[in-house]
């Protein structure tokens, strides 16, 4: 079996002791000669020494590691929020563990107690079923860093925030100037606070213009593509020229319902969706969707945290976000039949 090379053993092949090497390679060893530390560092390339992780935690008193909680990850929002938390963590040097609870508040608890175990630095919870009890007893009495993501377990004292009323409002004015009357929306029953105000916004630019949303035309359904197939007999119940969903996952599991009941997008009914996925680019229609700069957000959430966890004592950070609207193919002016 071959043996690992180990921090001695660089050492003694450099000629200085290993106190001179891990300095230097910790980036501490501005006292030592020029030609000593490139002797170090071009003998851990030749002997292709890799720093004990462990060891090296102890000396720099950090794991530079940072615990990801999302809800699912095989939601294509989640995986370009996670290359965003990618990127920017390469950039600081820090390195992401990223689980998905399944939205199973146990599995989350779970996975929070032993990211805690292994001494994360800090936390970003992208997660719908956090709640303050949970803050409380996993997360503020282990004294984590954290920064919470679309959830209902009330702010963490750093954020940053995308204006989701705005979007609704630019959701419903884009169907509106396509001469839509009869809407419905696509949700699930128990929304978080972001997708509250998605609604919200939507409701206020439908009252401008003299429409009011009705209970019944606020379909309840998970925020899944399957969700979204399962969401088809009652939306074509309601008989709407067109239907904002409050992602864009419901809407392409809509769109395809739709398909298999020989209706046409945007023909016979135009369908909005809400994130700009990199998905909606590849689907037939081209889904229009309300943009969120999703991998700008994960960028962002890691900006933060990295900056709360070098200074614990500064003032909370603010960040707001735009949305755009991405006009495709499943968005349409409304067909004089409807």
């Amino acid at each position: 079996m071959t043996r690992k090379v180990t921090i001695r053993d660089l050492a003694q092949a450099a000629g200085v002791s290993v106190t001179t090497v891990s300095q230097i390679l910790n980036g501490k060893g501005e006292r030592f000669s020029l030609d000593t530390r490139r002797r170090v560092h071009q003998l851990q390339e030749e002997m292709s020494y890799v720093p004990d992780f462990n060891a090296r935690n102890l000396i720099m008193k950090s794991a530079q590691t940072l615990g990801v909680l999302v809800p699912n990850l095989g939601n294509p929002f989640f995986g370009m929020f996670i290359r965003g938390v990618q990127a920017a963590s390469r950039e600081q040097h820090f390195i992401p563990l990223v689980f998905g609870a399944d939205h199973d508040p146990k599995l989350e608890s779970y996975y929070l107690q032993e990211l805690i175990k292994r001494a994360v630095d800090g936390l970003i919870i992208a997660s719908a079923s956090i709640t303050s009890e949970a803050i409380e007893t996993i997360l503020k009495k282990n004294g984590i860093p954290y920064l919470l993501v679309d959830q209902n377990g009330g702010p963490s004292l750093d954020w940053f925030r995308v204006d989701d009323r705005q979007g609704g409002q630019v959701a419903a004015q884009h169907l509106l100037d396509l001469g839509h009357r009869q809407i419905v929306v696509v949700m699930p029953d128990h929304p978080t606070p972001n997708l509250a105000e998605r609604l919200t916004g939507f409701r206020q630019t439908l009252a401008t213009a003299g429409i009011s949303l009705e209970t019944d035309q606020v379909i309840a359904t998970p925020m899944t593509k399957l969700g979204g197939y399962q969401a088809t007999a009652a939306v074509v119940a309601q008989h709407p020229s067109a239907v904002f969903a409050i992602n864009d996952e419901t809407a392409l599991g809509l769109i395809r319902g739709l398909h298999e009941r020989g209706l046409s997008v945007p023909h016979d009914m135009s369908v909005l969706g809400y994130d700009d996925i990199d998905l909606d680019e590849y689907v037939v229609p081209k889904l229009s969707s309300i943009h969120q700069p999703v991998v700008t957000m994960g960028e962002q959430a890691t900006t933060l945290l990295i900056n709360r966890i070098h200074n614990r004592r500064q003032p909370g950070q603010n960040v707001n976000l735009p949305v755009t609207l991405r006009r495709r193919e499943s968005t349409a002016p409304v067909n004089p039949a409807k």
